[in-house]
C-alpha cells in the first residue's frame, strides 16, 4: 500500500509543533517535522521557511483530527457561574468571562509617547495597558 505524505499543519513557533509531535507518537501515530532546526536556529528566517511543518500519512489524518479536537476540548477556559461571576470582568462585545488585563495589542502606544520617542530616538517607554478577551479577541478599558 503507497501512502502519501502530506503536511498536516504548519507552526511558527517549534516547541508547540513539538508538543503536537508528541500528542501524536503517544497515540502510535507516526509523524516527523521538518524545518524545525531552521527555525529553532534562525527564528527571523521562520517567516521565509513558512514554519514548522508537521508531516503526517494521508491516511491518519481523521484519527489525528478526532485526537486534537478533543484536546481543545478539554484546553477551553470555563465560563464562571455563581459568586465568581460577580466579581469578573465581563467582555462588552460577547459576554465572557475568559478575560485578562496587560499589554494592549491594537492601539499600543498613545500619541504623545510615540512622539516623544521619534524625537529622542528610543523605543516607546510607556505601553497602554487594558483587558483583552481571549474568546473574541476584543480589547476595551
Amino acid at each position: 500500500m503507497d501512502d502519501k505524505i502530506v503536511v498536516y499543519r504548519t507552526f511558527y513557533n517549534p516547541i508547540e509543533a513539538n508538543i503536537v509531535k508528541a500528542k501524536l507518537e503517544d497515540a502510535h501515530i507516526s509523524c516527523f517535522l521538518t524545518d524545525e532546526h531552521v527555525a529553532t536556529i534562525q527564528p527571523l528566517f521562520n517567516q521565509a521557511i513558512g514554519g514548522v511543518k508537521l508531516n503526517v500519512f494521508e491516511k491518519d489524518i481523521i484519527a489525528i483530527n478526532e485526537l486534537l479536537l478533543e484536546d481543545e476540548e478539554l484546553l477551553e477556559v470555563p465560563e464562571l457561574e455563581g459568586d465568581e461571576l460577580e466579581s469578573a470582568v465581563i467582555c462588552e462585545k460577547c459576554g465572557s468571562t475568559n478575560v485578562g488585563y496587560g499589554m494592549a495589542t491594537k492601539n499600543k502606544h498613545s500619541w504623545w509617547v510615540a512622539l516623544v520617542s521619534l524625537w529622542m530616538f528610543v523605543y516607546p517607554f510607556k505601553a497602554n495597558k487594558c483587558y483583552h478577551c481571549y474568546k473574541c479577541g476584543h480589547e476595551f478599558a
